[in-house]
């Protein structure tokens, strides 16, 4: 059979299929009339859409997870939410709850809040956005009013639930931080008291002036020593050449004793010789000049030699005052490293304190932010509408079983007719002759006059 045939078969038996497509409606429509009616109420919620934690003003970058809204409608779906409501509502006390639970369990052990909470589940239906942060909470049951509450209800428990959800982490935290608190001001008070006993111990109250104190004492112990070194040497030197050149060093030739000695000296024995021009040697006269001229040698060589003695002691003094300012420059060296140490020491201690005040100070702050979140009554999700009882049934809907009848009366009735036409052929076309077998067939065609 081809389409015209099947066209001109569905054509001739119209009757059959509109009665069909009727009986079709009308039984539909009396069936979901003997059904029982059934409401559905909503209530819309919308969660955070800012993405910013309502207490700590912080980013909230787990909220623009894609996941993030399916996580909320497994928490909404959980039966710890379920239990809640139950728990809200005292379902588990309604007698007959209990009697349809004695019914279902027929006696045997079982939980009634977790019976009601498989039995409230089924009905229970989320509807999140695709393009927005509101989840609709949807429940249908048979009274209106009930399903509005329970709409509400469990609205109101996932909000609950959300929240606890969210400052438990909260609570759990602060606890641990608050015993870190106590272990890190233990380590503060410990790194003080190793300060403070560095401290006493090597008598050092502000490294830094002491430092500075002892540092000039260096220096000036340094030039110090400089010059005392210059001056034994030159102290040396000058002694050392009067000991060689005792006539001819520069200290004898400058000494004014020296030279008045000298000077009468030579005076004495220009006078010597006068005398020995004018007397023999044993005159009177010139033995009193020749006595003269010894005395005054006599005197010369003496403070010659006073005078280079003189010069050694100095040379001696120097050379002691030299090594005294050595041992001292010495000491004081000494004295700058050690307490160069003791300084690097005294940084490391305060370093250690300082790194521990840090750590107390950062987990102090961390603990006022996690205490402030345990303690927060604020979620971050909202209702954004309320169920309220609704005034029309949302099943059974004859706006959608009517049409949806008349399809199905429709394919019911052409099946009918196409049965009816198998049990009862008919020619209706060209094509059912030539189905018969070999019969001619002539075709005339009468032309209009």
């Amino acid at each position: 059979m081809n389409l015209s045939q099947l066209v001109l078969v569905l054509k001739a038996r119209y009757k059959m299929i509109l009665l069909v497509s009727v009986i079709t409606l009308l039984t539909a429509s009396l069936v979901s009339l003997l059904f029982p009616k059934s409401y559905k109420a909503a209530t819309t919620i919308i969660l955070n859409y800012k993405g910013v934690d309502p207490v700590t003003g912080m980013a909230m970058p787990a909220q623009l997870m894609p996941g993030y809204m399916a996580t909320q409608v497994d928490i909404i779906q959980s039966k710890n939410v379920t239990l809640d409501v139950i728990k809200r509502l005292h379902l588990a006390e309604v007698k007959s709850l209990q009697q349809q639970f004695s019914e279902a369990t027929e006696g045997k052990q079982a939980d009634i809040n977790q019976w009601l909470a498989d039995l409230l589940q089924q009905k229970l239906m989320i509807l999140p956005s695709k393009e927005s942060s509101v989840i609709s909470i949807g429940y249908k049951g048979v009274d209106p009013v009930f399903a509005a509450t329970m709409a509400n209800a469990f609205a109101e428990s996932y909000i609950n639930l959300s929240l606890k959800l969210k400052i438990d982490p909260a609570i759990k935290a602060s606890h641990y931080l608050s015993e870190q608190t106590k272990v890190l001001r233990e380590n503060v008070q410990q790194a003080q008291n190793k300060l403070s006993e560095y401290q006493q111990k090597h008598g050092l109250t502000s490294i830094q002036e002491a430092y500075d104190v002892e540092t000039s004492k260096l220096r000036d112990l340094s030039s110090q020593y400089s010059l005392m070194q210059s001056a034994s040497i030159d102290a040396n030197s000058r002694r050392n050449d009067a000991t060689k050149n005792m006539s001819d060093s520069p200290d004898v030739v400058q000494n004014p004793i020296v030279q008045n000695l000298r000077m009468n000296l030579s005076t004495a024995e220009s006078k010597l010789a006068e005398m020995g021009q004018r007397y023999s040697k044993n005159h009177p006269m010139y033995i009193a000049s020749e006595a003269e001229v010894n005395k005054l040698r006599s005197q010369l060589n003496t403070e010659i030699d006073r005078t280079v003695v003189s010069l050694s002691n100095s040379a001696s003094i120097n050379s002691q005052r030299l090594g005294d300012v050595k041992f001292q420059l010495e000491k004081q060296k000494q004295k700058v490293l050690e307490l160069n140490r003791s300084r690097s020491d005294l940084l490391i201690f305060e370093k250690e304190v300082q790194i521990a005040q840090n750590a107390l100070e950062a987990v102090n702050n961390r603990f006022s932010q996690t205490a402030l979140e345990g303690q927060s009554n604020q979620g971050d999700i909202s209702v954004l509408e309320t169920a309220v009882p609704p005034l029309e049934p949302s099943n059974p809907s004859l706006l959608l079983i009517a049409p949806f009848s008349l399809i199905i009366g429709a394919l019911l009735g052409c099946l009918f007719a196409l049965l009816a036409e198998m049990l009862d052929r008919r020619i209706r076309s060209k094509d059912d002759i030539l189905a018969l077998g070999e019969i001619p067939v002539f075709e005339y065609s009468i032309k209009p006059v």
